[in-house]
Order: structure tokens, then C-alpha cells, then sequence
């Protein structure tokens, strides 16, 4: 197959198994910074590197019967996606920075993390405040034009991505499992959004199914590429409080959103506050800790002052919420029944619309249940 490119080493390196980004890194010091190297040096002169044994220098050396480059470059082309290897620009910079950095991703979408990434992260089962909060703190950071990074999972992450994509905004999902599988199966169409508007990004290589370790390393990724981590909801055993762990390990501001003290689904976000983490509110608290206000805005982003981009002009709502927005022409104060009737939508359609609305600072709810335009 001719001469072999770096990136085409390093999706051999990020593929073999037994030998992760630390030990490469110390190989990579001692041939050159060239990974081909790697696989044409003698098993003496790789086993004086610490940390490599028979076993890794054997892999190295026998590469091909452990990877089939052309089989996985084929299965890349077939999806339309790439492999963005550490040393390729399109590669997030933060992440970079890590000592176990991913020698590479596999990407779906153009986005190449010129903007810097915040991560909201939480629980699969959630409570609505929970989804309305993600979803809300989606919308305003995307707004602002960070990149709001999520796993893609059930719960939580799913209404950060949706968030972020209501605002028209950049969203990255990273993957605990192959770029080919879609999981939870139901996100496909949120996966394909994402890819749209932003990437999906993963580590493993086509066909690695999810597991306890995979999602683990799922997570230092997600911090790792940001520069602050929001826990929305969080039980006390729960994975974002491992992502929670990752981004204080690796300097990352991490917030964590309060909840209500008998919910169980809340308790994580309350240890993590006692232990430090800066309790959240609003968008407003993330900038002010990343001094955004101060001018430093994402590239290419003018700072807009939080305050104004929270409540953005009535354009980009859908079908059905241009409908019910539109039943409170002339102040009319109406009830969710008076709603249902005028709309003909169903109550569940109309809650979930009636939350946008609210969540776009467009409609208030008072204190009589009913609701009036802002």
C-alpha cells in the first residue's frame, strides 16, 4: 500500500490493542515524534522505551494482523467520516493538552473546534426541571456561540444537544462505542443533526460496542475538550460524576446545577458543590468564571452581553410555536385548556412548546398556571 502517512499510523496506533496515548507518547519522544517509525523499529530499541514489553513491541511489529488499515479506511470513506489524528489541525486544542490525549478521533461533520466547547452532562433519568434546565443552558451557550459537548446518551444529553440546535448552534456528541453504531438506537435522528451541525466524534474504531470502561473514557473526553463541565442532574454514583472528576483532574471549571434536596437524581450535583464545584444558575455564572465578559469571546464571536443574548428576537421558532405565540397577540392571558382548544394541539405537544417558548423568555407562566406573552 505504498508509503504510509502519519495519520495513517496513528489510526493504526489508535486501533492496536494493549498500547494507549501515554506509552505512544514515550515512543513518540524517543523516534522523531514519527509514528511510522514505530512499526519498522526493532523490538530491542522499543522494549528500552518504559513501559513497553514483548507484548507491545510484538504488536507493533506484527501490526497488520491486528489492524486491516484498508478494510478501516474503506469503512471511513463508506460513512463519510474521518480521522483526525493529534497532529492534524480539526483536532479539539484543549484535548490536546492531555498527557492520554486520543491519538486520534473519528469524526462525522466539518466542525473543526475553532469555538470553545462547553460540556453539559447528566443523568439518563432525569426530571423535567432537569431536561428544561440542559435544554435551556443548551440554548443560551450556543447562543453565545460556545460548542456545547454532550455523550449523546438518553436523559440529559440529548436535551443539551437539542438545546444547541434550537439556538441554530454548534453541538458536539462524543461517542463511548465505533462511529457506525448509533446508541441509544432512538437518537439516531439527533445524531444525524448533530453531524449536521457540528461533529460526532469518537476514539473507538468501527464495530467497539459500549461498555463501563468505554463510556469512562468517553468522559475525559468530553472534559478534556472543554473548557468548563455543567452537571445538570447527577445521582452520587452517576458516570458525569466521572466526567465531573476528569475535568477538576485536568483544570476545567466545573459547575453543577442545584436541585431539589429530596431528589435523589439531584444529590450528585450536591456533593459535587460541597466538594467545590461552583453552584450554577444561569448562563451568566459560566461567563463571568470565564471572564467572558472581558472581551474574550470564541473566534470569529463578538462577546454579546449574556443578558441580550438570552432573549433572542422572535425568528427561528417552529410551526408550532409560532402558532402559540401567536394566540397571545393584544396581551391575552390564557390557560393551557383555552390553548388547547384555540391550537388543536395535544396537551403533550403543547407543553413541550409552551417550555421553548418560556425557555426562549418569549411566554411567562403566572402564578395561576395561565400563561401571557412577555
Amino acid at each position: 500500500m505504498g508509503e504510509m502517512t502519519v495519520t495513517q499510523a496513528f489510526l493504526v496506533l489508535n486501533a492496536l490493542p494493549d498500547i494507549g496515548p501515554v506509552t505512544t507518547n514515550r515512543l513518540l519522544a524517543e523516534f522523531g515524534d514519527d509514528p511510522r517509525r514505530l512499526f519498522e523499529a526493532p523490538a530491542a530499541e522499543l522494549e528500552a522505551v518504559r513501559g513497553v514489553g514483548p507484548r507491545i513491541s510484538g504488536n507493533l511489529r506484527g501490526w497488520r494482523a491486528l489492524v486491516d488499515l484498508a478494510k478501516e479506511e474503506e469503512r471511513l470513506a463508506k460513512a463519510g467520516a474521518s480521522f483526525v489524528s493529534l497532529r492534524d489541525p480539526g483536532y479539539p486544542p484543549l484535548l490536546r493538552e492531555l498527557p492520554d490525549a486520543p491519538l486520534g478521533l473519528y469524526r462525522r461533520g466539518d466542525y473543526t473546534f475553532d469555538s470553545p466547547c462547553v460540556a453539559i452532562v447528566g443523568s439518563r433519568r432525569t426530571t423535567l426541571y432537569g431536561q428544561a434546565m440542559a435544554r435551556k443552558l443548551g440554548y443560551d451557550l450556543a447562543k453565545l456561540g460556545f460548542c456545547v459537548v454532550s455523550g449523546l446518551a438518553r436523559g440529559i444529553d440529548s436535551h443539551a444537544h437539542e438545546g444547541a440546535l434550537e439556538a441554530g448552534g454548534l453541538t458536539a456528541a462524543v461517542l463511548g462505542n465505533g462511529i457506525d453504531i448509533v446508541y441509544p438506537p432512538e437518537n439516531l435522528g439527533l445524531y444525524r443533526r448533530i453531524e449536521e451541525r457540528g461533529a460526532v466524534l469518537t476514539e473507538f474504531p468501527f464495530g467497539r460496542r459500549a461498555d463501563k470502561q468505554s463510556f469512562a473514557m468517553r468522559n475525559r473526553i468530553v472534559a478534556g475538550m472543554s473548557r468548563a463541565v455543567i452537571v445538570v442532574e447527577s445521582d452520587v454514583s452517576g458516570g458525569s460524576m466521572i466526567t465531573a472528576k476528569f475535568a477538576g483532574e485536568q483544570g476545567r471549571l466545573v459547575f453543577a446545577v442545584p436541585g431539589r434536596i429530596d431528589q435523589p437524581s439531584s444529590a450528585g450535583c450536591h456533593q459535587l458543590i460541597r466538594d467545590g464545584a461552583t453552584l450554577l444558575t444561569s448562563v451568566d455564572d459560566v461567563l463571568g468564571e470565564l471572564n467572558y465578559l472581558e472581551g474574550f469571546g470564541p473566534a470569529g464571536v463578538a462577546p454579546i452581553p449574556a443578558k441580550a443574548a438570552a432573549s433572542p428576537g422572535v425568528t427561528g421558532l417552529g410551526a408550532d410555536e409560532a402558532r402559540v405565540l401567536g394566540c397571545f397577540a393584544g396581551g391575552a392571558i390564557l390557560s393551557v385548556d383555552a390553548l388547547v382548544e384555540i391550537t388543536g394541539l395535544a396537551s403533550p405537544a403543547l407543553a413541550a412548546t409552551l417550555m421553548m417558548l418560556e425557555l426562549k423568555r418569549l411566554v411567562a407562566k403566572r402564578v395561576d398556571g395561565a400563561y401571557e406573552a412577555r
